[in-house]
């Protein structure tokens, strides 16, 4: 009878000790129930989004959230220096690229000063942006600036191609509308 028992005894223990063994060897997938989209990868249970995308899912695009129309004022370098009052900054998303994005310069009529191409270089709740080399009116522009959703800053190199005369626009802190 007492060698039932240590055989019995031994048993369940053997049992316990493989199921403790076997439970704690196994795995549990953390990204088994997570869906990271628009290319975002998931990696402990949270998703890792690609450039240009954000939030829990990676469905949120940075440069969607600056679409709009940003006021403010700003100034330029030259002698004597200008100061330019109630001007805009009209943001807008054409196309596919995330990345890519229009700035519209209006004056404090809104009549458009400058149409740039800009690109957002840095994302996060206050992107950098560059501005790619555009002509327009015999003058070339370029210049870097940030973008949030409720700001927009920017300075700009205006270089007149006939004169190589430079100007260098300043505007920060333009309110969004």
């Amino acid at each position: 009878m007492k060698s039932i028992k240590h055989i019995l005894l031994a048993t369940f223990v053997t049992l316990g000790v493989f199921s403790a063994v076997l439970y704690t060897s196994c795995s549990k997938d953390a990204c088994k129930d997570v869906t990271c989209n628009n290319g975002g990868t998931c990696s402990g249970g949270n998703c890792t989004c690609v450039t240009g995308y954000f939030g829990t899912s990676c469905d949120s695009v940075y440069r969607n959230g600056y679409v709009g129309t940003y006021k403010g004022n700003g100034y330029d370098n030259a002698t004597p220096q200008g100061t330019y009052t109630g001007w805009s900054f009209v943001f807008t998303a054409p196309g596919s690229s995330v990345t890519a994005m229009n700035l519209v310069i209006e004056d404090n009529t809104t009549a458009p000063v400058v149409s740039l191409p800009i690109t957002l270089t840095t994302l996060g709740s206050n992107s950098v942006f560059t501005v790619s080399s555009t002509v327009a009116n015999g003058k070339t522009y370029t210049g870097t600036g940030n973008v949030s959703n409720s700001i927009a800053s920017i300075t700009l190199t205006e270089t007149d191609n006939t004169t190589s005369a430079i100007v260098i626009y300043t505007f920060t802190n333009m309110a969004r509308q």
